[in-house]
């Protein structure tokens, strides 16, 4: 199945959800450390592997972290090489002064925005939609 690739469409309908619990942003030099049942996210750099967890997984592991996520998940299956949509959801929250990390899957688009802005980032993607 392939996903939306309409601008329009995968704005109408990218039905924000937040995953509930707190999530981090870990570097390691080995990201076999923490179990692959466990991470919510992978990138491996040069500088040493990035690992997304949930905070409850990074503070049994004594990792350190800086920043304390909410993650949302937009519902609209949109395509990897759909046109815009990031541009369009960072452009809308950078207005209202929301930073945002992006995480493309298969089938959904991932936001982590600071845990403080969780209720604001759903509002301002909200209205981005029913505009």
């Amino acid at each position: 199945m392939s996903g939306e690739k309409n601008l329009a469409i995968l704005i109408k309908e990218m039905k924000p959800y937040v995953n509930e619990g707190e999530y981090v942003f870990v570097s390691v030099k080995d990201g076999s450390i923490v179990p692959n049942k466990n991470i919510i996210g992978l990138f491996r750099e040069t500088e040493g592997v990035t690992l997304i967890l949930a905070r409850s997984i990074a503070d049994k592991r004594n990792l350190s972290y800086t920043f304390i996520a909410s993650w949302i998940t937009l519902k609209v299956h949109s395509a990897l090489d759909a046109v815009g949509l990031t541009a369009a959801f960072s452009t809308e929250l950078a207005a209202h002064n929301i930073s945002c990390n992006v995480m493309a899957g298969f089938y959904h688009d991932h936001i982590f925005v600071a845990k403080e802005d969780e209720a604001k980032t759903i509002k301002v993607l909200t209205n981005l939609s029913e505009r």
